[in-house]
């Protein structure tokens, strides 16, 4: 499928070899941890593709070459803004994230929010602000970023009620958050997370959300696509950057990317090398895709500390590189999310979030989202599950484990709302990491 790019040159895009169907966060496949991660179709006895050693993990960062990552940290490396990953914990004992990662919470246990039992949030959180004083390991888009975790996923990767996001949300708004990365979801809606989500845009504060992944049915066939469909919740509340994924290889949209009407950016989805806790591993999703948007904003909200929220989200959409049909679409949204615009393009500052429809927030006192009350320690009271549902009932935010490991195409089902199909070798030759 040929698309044209309208802003930007014709450098080529996505060179390097396919990788497996991952899914963003619901659906993944996965084989034992190793220091070494691979990544296969999850089909064949999962056997491994191909291994990433620790010596090529800079080779196989194409995105941060598709970004044009080295000509945007002229400008910019993120310095002093501080990323809130509300997701499974961050592994800030990673070598690729030592120094990066502040004090966060754990909202579903106990703790600082710095481990992760299942290595989704270090993956995000590597993309955003790995380190770069090196020339080993995965380096994020924005190195000098700070990471604040914030837990909500649990031991399996899912949440059953949107309230804990909702308070996660709020949290990291009181405790420093300039931009937000979430990259979780689900169809349902949430009045109490949408109300944490005004409380962040009252308060200046970025967000970014996947589009999430469609299940794991078979892909199309050639010269088919999916249909669109309302993207998850909560990319498509008014205000949120809506990120959807692209392939490596091509200009085309990610077959397992969901798109609609809420589409705002696209961003590398598959193919991506990511930090998990004991190595690496690839991995493909739009929860993968949101992060490269997300370190896009802390790029920009470093270099301009005083500029709005509001006009850094209309920066990033005016600055995007223009993909399928001109101008926005809902397949692409408004392109693909470009560092090196977004930091040297004269824009018009604006008083308003442009993608922003609901009414004005009023920024003082803007009180909890409804029915619950949530202390700065993250301590919560009241409820209020997705779609009305009954507490622990498990809804459309969640996905219970389906499939088989072998067989089937799924895996293994994990929950946010993102497939990520990731896989990792068993073993491999160790060989020693940077010592920190």
């Amino acid at each position: 499928m040929s698309l044209s790019r309208h802003q930007r040159g014709a450098a080529p895009m996505f060179a390097g070899a396919a990788l497996v169907t991952v899914a963003a966060l619901v659906g993944a496949t996965a084989v034992a941890p190793a220091p070494f991660a691979a990544a296969s179709s999850g089909s064949g006895g999962g056997a491994p593709a191909s291994v990433v050693r620790r010596d090529q993990v800079r080779d196989e960062q194409w995105q941060l070459t598709e970004l044009r990552a080295t000509h945007a940290w002229r400008h910019s490396t993120g310095d002093g803004v501080t990323v809130a990953v509300v997701d499974s914990g961050v592994d800030a004992s990673h070598p690729d994230l030592v120094g990066q990662v502040l004090p966060g919470i754990d909202l579903v246990a106990s703790g600082d929010g710095r481990t992760d039992p299942v290595g989704h949030g270090t993956t995000v959180a590597g993309l955003i602000a790995g380190r770069n004083d090196d020339d080993r390991g995965v380096m994020g888009l924005a190195p000098h970023a700070k990471i604040l975790p914030v837990r909500v996923l649990d031991a399996e990767n899912r949440y059953d009620d949107a309230l804990i996001v909702a308070r996660g949300v709020r949290w990291a708004v009181d405790n420093g958050a300039e931009v937000i990365n979430l990259s979780l979801g689900g169809s349902g809606t949430s009045p109490a997370l949408a109300a944490a989500l005004d409380y962040a845009f009252a308060r200046d504060v970025v967000v970014v959300a996947c589009t999430g992944n469609h299940s794991s049915d078979p892909a199309p066939a050639a010269g088919q696509s999916r249909p669109t469909t309302d993207v998850w919740y909560p990319a498509r509340e008014p205000g949120v950057l809506a990120v959807t994924g692209l392939e490596r290889e091509t200009e085309s949209l990610w077959s397992g990317s969901i798109t609609g009407s809420a589409t705002v950016l696209s961003a590398p989805a598959t193919g991506l090398v990511g930090a998990r806790p004991g190595g690496t591993w690839k991995v493909q999703g739009t929860s993968f895709a949101a992060p490269l948007v997300s370190a896009t904003a802390a790029l920009v909200r470093a270099k301009w500390p005083e500029m709005s929220a509001a006009t850094v989200v209309n920066r990033l959409i005016t600055t995007a590189s223009d993909l399928g049909a001109v101008g926005r679409d809902d397949r692409y949204g408004y392109g693909l999310v470009d560092p090196v615009a977004a930091l040297t393009a004269g824009v018009s500052t604006v008083e308003r979030n442009p993608l922003d429809t609901n009414a004005p927030h009023g920024v003082a006192g803007f009180g909890a989202a409804p029915g619950v009350s949530v202390t700065s320690s993250g301590t919560a009271t009241g409820h209020q599950p997705v779609g009305g549902r009954a507490q622990g009932v498990h809804t459309d935010w969640a996905a219970q484990p389906a499939g088989e490991q072998e067989h089937s195409k799924r895996g293994w089902a994990i929950v946010f709302g993102l497939l990520v199909t990731v896989v990792a070798a068993t073993a491999a030759t160790v060989v020693r990491r940077r010592t920190r």
